[in-house]
């Protein structure tokens, strides 16, 4: 069975875009992302970048293990698909950028850790999102017997504008709000009167997000609804495996709660920006890649919203067993 074209020709989406990406979508990611940074104190990053194991870990989890367990579940769950396998493994390749950071925000995660492994995590996806296209899509196909590989056309320039629109300058108009805002109120008044005002625009942009995907999308994803079931079964576990077992690894190796959050997180959340650009820019606005990674976050934003709730009901039993070996120590 292949993936075939779900839009009639001549039915592609008339509306501008940023970088490959609907100009509404955009947008709304921009308004989501901006509250969020704004809250982070940069002052404190050092404390951050001063931890190899939250570093390290989540360098070794994003780039090694995320794209394995992709590429792994997409040959598993959809071996008779390949345009959908394709566009499946591309999403695992395409790391942590934009909504980890409100998902990260509403755990009580660690701000600075977030805006941190999201900065380094982006620097990498310049470096390492076209050869590692190259290893799952063309060459460790061919190693296994899989079949011909594919080929991504996709220039570092392409990966660098893209985390230039959707991480630097939300970032950029979060840390000059932070400077400027504790320069003139003051760091007490920026957070307790000037934050508060702010603060529900992140919700409002990922709601707008959301509506707006769906309403680009929605005759693509209901002209086909098993194939999308089938594209949102390896997502579901893609999803579940990353964000449980990295949270067991942060707790393993020694991390406080907020910081285990945050690594759980940036190594379940994917830029989905990113991979629709790709496979929109490489196979076509109507190809079953393209499908896949509009399904996407339309499957992760429900998933994350409910390992939300997971983690703050884990966060109790971390400040219950942090109050123990305090007692035990005393």
């Amino acid at each position: 069975m292949v993936a075939r074209s779900l839009r009639p020709e001549g039915t592609e989406s008339a509306a501008p875009t940023l970088s490959d990406i609907s100009l509404p979508i955009a947008l709304g990611l921009l308004i989501m992302m901006y509250p969020v940074l704004a809250k982070v104190r940069y002052d404190k990053l050092d404390a951050v970048t001063g931890d190899r194991r939250l570093m390290s870990s989540s360098l070794v989890i994003n780039w090694l293990i995320g794209p394995a367990v992709m590429f792994a579940l997409a040959w598993i769950f959809l071996p008779d698909l390949p345009e959908y396998r394709t566009g499946l493994i591309i999403v695992g390749l395409a790391r942590c950028i934009a909504m980890v950071i409100i998902w990260n925000d509403l755990a009580c995660g660690d701000r600075e850790a977030a805006a941190v492994l999201v900065a380094l995590n982006s620097v990498f996806q310049v470096l390492a999102f076209g050869l590692l296209g190259w290893f799952y899509l063309d060459l460790l196909p061919g190693w296994l017997g899989l079949g011909d590989g594919q080929h991504l056309d996709i220039s570092a320039g392409k990966i660098a504008l893209n985390v230039v629109i959707f991480l630097g300058i939300p970032l950029l108009a979060g840390f000059l709000t932070r400077r400027l805002g504790e320069r003139r109120l003051g760091r007490q008044r920026y957070e307790s009167a000037f934050l508060p005002k702010i603060a529900p625009w992140a919700l409002y942009g990922l709601l707008f997000t959301i509506v707006i995907l769906f309403a680009l999308q929605g005759k693509m994803i209901t002209s086909e609804p098993g194939d999308v079931a089938r594209i949102a079964l390896p997502l579901l576990a893609y999803f579940g495996l990353m964000w449980f077992g990295t949270f067991a690894l942060g707790k393993a190796i020694g991390l406080a709660y907020d910081r285990t959050a945050t690594l759980a997180f940036t190594a379940a959340g994917n830029n989905f920006e990113l991979a629709i650009a790709v496979a929109i820019a490489t196979f076509g606005v109507t190809s079953g890649q393209a499908l896949s990674g509009v399904v996407g976050p339309l499957i992760e934003v429900p998933v994350l919203v409910g390992l939300v709730y997971v983690s703050l009901a884990w966060r109790k039993r971390f400040t219950a067993s942090a109050r123990e070996g305090m007692a035990r120590r005393a």
